[in-house]
């Protein structure tokens, strides 16, 4: 017996009958079949294809908020996406679903976010014909865009967990866990970069909220999780007065921080970067390194050019835009 196959009986005798076992024949299908693995479930396989992916490197240097913060303590969209992993774990661990499976949803489910976080995201919708959503480009880097257009060939759970993680129901359980940890984690890690920031002070937050939740990143977290673990693994949600006091202290954070003029004093002119190099880079596909001429020659120059810029972290758009844009003096 191998230490896959003790694995899958262990999994068959301690996980939830909601869990999403590494043997289940319809949730572990790939695109491409593949002799299984002698040590790692299929979900292991999965969490580690993403990890030494060429675009999970990438996200160290992706916004999350406040564009390229000068400090080592904000966030970037890779300590994003591992507290992500965290809270999902600890909720799978707690309601007895596949950690594996959810953790594998977690680091990919942001794979696809462009340079500059959202305002890169609405650019990119704005002016690409296909549009454009993080979460289906996330899907599209892990299927197409990975291994020099192989893609990772990753089970279909992990790829529907990573597609819904934004505003669908995943068919899994795991994959709704990481829904609501992907929500947990960036309210209450967005608080804290606010306050340190100086766009926010703790006393500006909802009372109630407070009160319900907790005054502390910890308490609030832990009041969440623990709030979706006593739900139940039969429907992944919060508890109501949670999950209220949850919405209210989003709509708060919308209100005051991802629309403050503070936050995002450097939006305009990362659109009008964005701008310039999708507009050279469609009128010179020439341009554009080999494996994305190829998707310009395969599917179209839009296509290909999104799929570039996308890609790009924070501070390769901006080198990018300097080496074409800006005039180098002589030497």
């Amino acid at each position: 017996m191998t230490v896959r196959e003790q694995t899958e009986i262990t999994e068959a005798g301690i996980l939830s009958k909601y869990a999403c076992t590494s043997t289940d024949p319809e949730n572990t299908r790939r695109v491409r079949q593949e002799e299984k693995c002698p040590y790692r479930t299929e979900f292991q396989r999965d969490r580690d294809r993403i990890l030494h992916c060429k675009s999970f490197r990438r996200l160290k240097r992706k916004t999350q908020v406040f564009l390229s913060p000068v400090g080592d303590h904000y966030r970037t969209r890779l300590t994003h996406t591992l507290e992500v992993a965290q809270i999902a774990r600890t909720i799978s661990r707690g309601l007895r679903l596949n950690e594996d499976l959810t953790e594998a949803i977690a680091l990919g489910h942001d794979l696809g976010h462009s340079p500059f976080g959202h305002c890169g995201e609405a650019v990119l919708d704005d002016i690409c014909p296909h549009g454009f959503k993080h979460y289906l480009q996330s899907v599209r880097v892990v299927e197409t865009l990975e291994k020099d257009g192989a893609g990772l060939n990753l089970t279909w759970a992990v790829r529907n967990g990573i597609e819904c993680h934004t505003n669908m129901t995943a068919a899994t359980r795991e994959g709704c866990v990481v829904r609501l940890a992907d929500t947990i984690a960036y309210i209450n890690h967005d608080i804290e970069d606010s306050i340190r920031a100086g766009v926010l002070s703790a006393a500006e937050l909802p009372d109630e909220c407070v009160k319900i939740l907790g005054n502390t990143k910890t308490k609030r977290i832990t009041t969440l999780i623990g709030s979706v673990i006593d739900h139940g693994a039969f429907d992944i949600d919060f508890q109501p007065r949670i999950r209220k006091a949850h919405d209210d202290l989003r709509s708060f954070m919308f209100a005051k921080v991802y629309t403050n003029p503070a936050a995002k004093q450097e939006e305009e002119k990362a659109e009008r970067l964005l701008r310039k190099l999708y507009s050279y880079f469609c009128e010179n596909t020439a341009k554009l390194p080999p494996e994305y001429r190829k998707i310009a020659d395969s599917e179209d120059a839009d296509r290909a050019v999104c799929d570039y810029i996308s890609g790009m972290s924070d501070g390769y758009a901006v080198d990018l835009y300097t080496e074409l844009f800006v005039p180098k003096f002589w030497k």
